[in-house]
């Protein structure tokens, strides 16, 4: 939003800049902790980042997981959660 051409003009001159913005990247500033949960229950991961609502995905097994009836996805500013319901052995 910043970035683009510049100028300062005097009347009788003109100087022209071009500022150009580099992304800094998204890092974890709170990481995902190890949880455990009884088979049945309800678990919440949450973790924190750098850059107030970056996108991110949920990942298990290299899978990308898709919001559904079993996993909800919430993120607000700094915070993105995972909410697992009903879990079972092959959740862990």
């Amino acid at each position: 939003r910043d970035a683009g051409d510049y100028f300062c003009d005097s009347g009788d001159g003109q100087t022209m800049a071009s500022l150009v913005v580099k992304a800094l990247p998204v890092t974890f500033t709170k990481p995902l902790q190890n949880q455990q949960a009884e088979e049945g229950g309800t678990i919440t991961l949450s973790c924190e980042i750098s850059k107030p609502n970056a996108t991110v995905q949920w990942k298990k097994a290299g899978r990308v997981l898709q919001p559904s009836d079993k996993y909800k996805m919430h993120q607000a500013g700094l915070v993105a959660e995972l909410t697992i319901h009903s879990l079972s052995g092959a959740d862990a």
